[in-house]
């Protein structure tokens, strides 16, 4: 199993723009992560998109171009491609660049987004949303197999004997399938023969075991090897010496989070008793000493038939610098290895 980091390049700045210097500060502090995770010797550190006052991600790939130039081993990948709201060439040549510059180590994570800002920015009805992340996927793959593609679609203009540079250095630029809990979501992964990301960032881990049973069986219905269908798991998480130490650390930043995205969404605000519950044994965050951590990640991989990857996502929270990299190295030092 892969131990890896997602960030979403968090400003902990929701009521005021930073200024230029705390921007490039927190830049800096990020990319002296990623840095720090590659010597930690873990295996993949994703970026997201986000189109944020609080998010410095809304051009992932140059952060990961950076942070390529930084880093030896670590993978870069995307958590996630918001692909219905962009251009599945410039993505394409976007990740193919950063696949050189890094010497092989980028990988997209394809999905929807959680937010739903990129849509009107980007000029497309949010009433298309699934019809449009479906034949965005479909020319995505179609550019990552053919250096020349026929492609002829209802949202983009066609493409004849279109040859699409750079080439990556990787022969098969790894695409993985980015999913909430759409069942159809999950279907359209096998269906594709695709590695498949599973957030979960709420309730029982255990709970999606039916939906990755739908992948499963789509995936071995359309002829593909079992060994193609890897299932990773994007938890929130956080993991300091003591459990205890976790949970009063984690627990403020998480709340008021939480909170402020509920009052956009109608959920309501976070308790501390409802977010221990959630750190529990089959609670989905992650929370709590290293042997705890790597325990509960053990039995959620038993109870969703095998997971190949787990990513945690720690800057949600407002957490310090020093109390990520703190994270960070315990993550490389107890958990990874156990999960290895």
């Amino acid at each position: 199993m892969e131990t890896g980091i997602d960030s979403f390049a968090g400003t902990n700045a929701h009521d005021i723009r930073p200024t230029a210097a705390q921007y490039m500060q927190e830049m800096t502090n990020l990319l002296d992560r990623i840095q720090f995770a590659d010597e930690a010797g873990l295996d993949v550190f994703g970026i997201g998109e986000h189109h944020r006052k609080e998010f410095m991600d809304s051009a992932p790939t140059v952060i990961m171009g950076a942070a390529a130039a930084r880093t030896k081993k670590i993978r870069l990948a995307s958590a996630v491609t918001v692909l219905s709201a962009a251009d599945p060439v410039r993505v394409f040549q976007s990740f193919a660049t950063l696949d050189i510059i890094s010497g092989g180590r980028a990988e997209i994570v394809a999905g929807r987004g959680s937010f739903i800002e990129a849509f009107p920015l980007f000029g497309y009805d949010l009433e298309d949303y699934d019809a449009l992340f479906a034949e965005k996927l479909d020319l995505l793959l179609a550019l990552r197999d053919k250096e020349t593609i026929n492609w002829q679609g209802t949202f983009r203009p066609a493409l004849v004997n279109q040859t699409v540079y750079p080439r990556p250095v990787q022969e098969t630029l790894p695409v993985w399938l980015g999913v909430g809990g759409t069942p159809q979501s999950f279907v359209r992964a096998g269906m594709l023969g695709l590695p498949l990301m599973v957030a979960v960032i709420g309730g029982e881990t255990h709970r999606f075991k039916p939906l990755i049973d739908l992948y499963r069986e789509a995936g071995k219905r359309a002829g593909h090897a079992p060994e193609r269908l890897k299932v990773g798991l994007h938890s929130l998480g956080y993991v300091a010496a003591t459990r205890q130490q976790a949970l009063d650390t984690y627990f403020p930043g998480y709340a008021e989070t939480f909170t402020r995205i509920g009052r956009e969404r109608g959920w309501p605000p976070v308790t501390r008793p409802h977010f221990e519950a959630q750190t529990r044994e089959k609670g989905a965050l992650l929370i709590g000493s290293p042997d705890e951590v790597a325990d509960k990640i053990l039995r959620h991989s038993e109870a969703l038939g095998g997971i190949s990857r787990v990513t945690f996502q720690m800057d949600n929270a407002g957490l310090s610098h020093r109390q990520l990299l703190d994270a960070i190295e315990l993550i490389g030092k107890h958990i990874a290895p156990v999960l290895r």
